[in-house]
């Protein structure tokens, strides 16, 4: 979010499924750079949206709103979303860690497509997702238990899977690498241990 905001300049972000709220959320690192920028945060748990509403709050020159809905049902998300962006200005569109709970039956790329069609040119599609070809033996073994014990089914995805999100935009260097290892804050940053690829691509 530190490059988009202050390298690339942008001052709106739609980021879906953004889980319980931690430290350094979208807003937070956007808005400690440019003040007035305009936040949407999305998630189909109402529990993460009763945490977001009371622990996250906006600067007095920005916005920040919270919905609660599913990544499935691209066009709901858009339509409440567009109470706080402007969708004729560039969107950073977020999706850390939520794809991996649609499968391509589901028709994943068709939902990330209907996101990025909303968008205007000089958008930003940001992903991070887990890895079956990154320590493989353990990743997959931990995907066979979530999926033995939650009713929501996890699909891993090889770096391959993982860049076609990216097909038809401008894939921003270093294209889609180890998490940590995308444009690190220090040297010592890409020695942590990650499972995840993730990359950023720019819409022309």
């Amino acid at each position: 979010m530190r490059w988009l905001t202050r390298d690339a300049g942008i001052r709106q972000f739609l980021d879906i499924g953004t889980g319980i709220p931690a430290p350094d959320n979208t807003h937070e690192v956007a808005q400690a750079i440019a003040p007035d920028s305009r936040i949407v945060y999305a998630d189909h748990d109402p529990l993460v949206l009763d945490y977001a509403r009371s622990l996250l709050t906006s600067s007095p020159e920005g916005a920040t709103d919270y919905l609660q809905a599913d990544l499935r049902d691209p066009a709901a998300i858009l339509s409440a979303a567009a109470r706080t962006l402007d969708f004729s200005q560039p969107v950073a569109i977020v999706l850390m860690a939520v794809l991996q709970f649609i499968t391509d039956d589901e028709g994943v790329h068709g939902i990330v497509g209907q996101l990025l069609d909303a968008v205007p040119s000089g958008s930003y599609l940001v992903i991070s997702h887990p890895a079956n070809d990154i320590d493989p033996e353990k990743m997959i073994e931990m995907a066979k238990r979530l999926n033995r014990l939650m009713s929501q089914r996890v699909d891993l995805r090889n770096r391959a899977e993982v860049a076609s999100f990216f097909d038809g935009l401008e894939l921003v260097p270093p294209g889609v690498i180890r998490i940590p290892e995308w444009r690190p804050d220090a040297p010592d940053d890409v020695t942590t241990p990650a499972t995840m690829w993730g990359g950023v691509g720019r819409k022309a």
